[in-house]
């Protein structure tokens, strides 16, 4: 049973929708207090009285029944108690039905989501500072699955630019084809530098040929081209498929090439497109922000115009209700700057592009990227952190069966947990004996509370019936949060915050450990027994279930 749905229908508040009621029960404190809340805060306009006022006259209104047994008005909320048993009976009985898929959702049904997010830069290693919008774009993608949403996502490469002209040159003057395809995409990046410093100003001519001939479609300079964009490719597959991340689409700037035009074209047509200094802009100085440059004085186009082109584009494919942007904050500005530009190019669309910016990550030394000569590669950190995880798992369980699968399900979950547990618009420090620790808040945590469900039930079995007669407080507070997964889920999804799935699989996971040092399970009486290990079992899917959402796995045994 939906609960929230359930009171919400039968609270009498004319100014609010049932649907807008629902949304604003949330969990009061303690259970102590009730199983749901309503605050009656953002009531005291409409109705004229106090907080406290109106949370007493409507728990005097709402109808007492089998359900709902009790009514209660505190400091402006209105507290529910529901049927406590009749709440675990219900909760459990729909993970056992559901199971994996326990938590979804069809609110999305009909729907399409396009989510844009790591967009590597063609021939450059992935750095860490790639790691958030991976993640947070792969989970995002997979929340909104979840919920029945049709979700296409989308990884706009970086393949477009005089940088491309710079390699062939580079790699015209150092480059050997068979030292270049055994060093893979750190050969050719290693051109790349080797290009920015050492290039006369001849080649530097040299680069802008050789860049107008890929955009001319010259065969030679193509080809050399597709060859750094297919190392490149096959280098970040392997990093996805270690993070479980995946796309629909791979069309990056180069693309939108032959797209641009047209966006010009209806910009002229607008009356938006001026000239300044020679080249093309938006103005947007009536609406608090500098103007959008379309055109360079020479004629090039610029990330902006590729941009424009790219979201007509999702939208005319796609067509979708959504289209959100997993970016850093950094661009806050320009993708303030394309929404805008769309709005006044007249597509009522434009509302339904979000830009979920997030902070940056850095190591504890302060290392990030490529800034200050201080390169991280990811593929580092997920080795380092692999290796670590097995030290870890090798001192705990010596006798581990599949040591070296188990650390790297526990290594890479805790690099993604570690990037997702903070609300996103946070910087992340990233600190390898913190995300691998197997106390605190951390993924490892919640994997070993999975695997320690496992070790229960299989030593006590999944009954195949159990009565709930009564339960301890430890038992009711794991109940409710389980009951709230699926509210979770939809949570992540409106803030577009996977942070709320991470937090609720620690939560959970410190729920159930308290449960079981409270409550005998295995040598409980035969129906307390049942009921505790039913219970465990439905903990432990619905760890699995939320780590899922974020990209971990999550082993049996460790």
């Amino acid at each position: 049973m939906n609960y929230k749905k359930y009171i919400a229908e039968k609270f009498d508040i004319p100014s609010l929708s049932p649907e807008e009621r629902e949304e604003l029960l949330c969990l009061p404190p303690s259970s102590e207090m009730g199983d749901f809340a309503f605050p009656c805060f953002r009531l005291a306009k409409v109705m004229r009285k106090s907080p406290v006022a109106i949370a007493e006259e409507l728990a005097g209104k709402y109808p007492i029944d089998d359900v709902v047994v009790k009514v209660s008005a505190v400091s402006g909320y209105v507290n529910f108690t529901v049927d406590r048993l009749t709440l675990a009976a219900d909760t459990l009985e729909e993970i056992l039905e559901k199971g994996e898929m326990y938590g979804s959702s069809d609110i999305g049904m009909g729907k399409t989501v396009c989510i844009d997010y790591s967009s590597v830069n063609i021939a450059k290693p992935f750095h860490i500072g790639h790691l958030s919008t991976t993640v947070l774009g792969g989970s995002l993608y997979k929340i909104f699955s979840f919920l029945g949403y049709r979700t296409i996502g989308i990884n706009h490469l970086g393949d477009y630019g005089t940088q491309f002209g710079k390699l062939i040159s580079a790699y015209k003057h150092w480059g050997v084809r068979e030292e270049v395809e055994k060093g893979g995409i750190h050969a050719v990046n290693d051109l790349y530098v080797r290009f920015g410093t050492e290039a006369t100003e001849e080649m530097e001519a040299e680069a802008r040929e050789y860049f107008r001939l890929i955009e001319s479609g010259d065969r030679e300079a193509n080809e050399l081209f597709d060859w750094f964009k297919s190392m490149t490719l096959d280098y970040v597959n392997g990093i996805y498929d270690k993070l479980n991340v995946k796309f629909d689409s791979y069309n990056g700037e180069r693309f939108y090439s032959d797209k641009m035009q047209p966006v010009i074209e209806r910009l002229e047509e607008k009356g938006l497109l001026k000239e300044s200094e020679g080249a093309k802009i938006v103005d947007l100085e009536p609406y608090g922000m500098p103007p959008c440059l379309i055109l360079r004085s020479d004629g090039a186009s610029l990330y902006a115009t590729r941009d424009l082109a790219a979201a007509i584009y999702r939208k005319n494919t796609y067509d979708f209700d959504k289209c959100l942007y997993v970016v850093a904050y950094q661009q806050n500005l320009h993708f303030r700057q394309i929404f805008k530009v769309l709005e006044l190019m007249g597509y009522d669309w434009a509302k339904d592009m979000v830009h979920v910016a997030f902070g940056m990550v850095s190591l504890e030394d302060g290392a990030m990227s490529t800034r200050q000569g201080k390169v991280v590669w990811l593929e580092d950190v997920i080795k380092k952190c692999v290796e670590k995880a097995y030290q870890t798992i090798n001192e705990k369980n010596p006798g581990l069966e599949d040591k070296e699968k188990t650390a790297e399900t526990v290594g890479i979950g805790a690099v993604i947990f570690g990037a997702l547990y903070n609300a996103k618009i946070k910087d992340v420090t990233f600190s390898y004996d913190k995300v691998l620790s197997f106390e605190g808040e951390t993924g490892v945590y919640a994997q070993y509370t999975a695997a320690r469900c496992g070790s229960v039930i299989e030593k006590g079995g999944l009954p195949a019936e159990y009565e709930v007669e009564e339960m301890e407080p430890s038992e009711l507070e794991v109940v409710k949060l389980l009951a709230s997964f699926p509210d979770t889920v939809k949570e992540a999804a409106e803030k577009y915050e996977p942070s709320c799935v991470a937090r609720y699989a620690v939560d959970l996971s410190q729920k159930f450990n308290k449960f079981y040092i409270d409550c005998k399970i295995l040598a409980a009486p035969e129906g307390r027994k049942n009921f505790r290990l039913t219970l465990t079992w439905a903990v432990q899917r619905v760890l699995k279930n939320a780590l899922t959402l974020l990209g971990i796995g999550a082993p049996d045994k460790m």
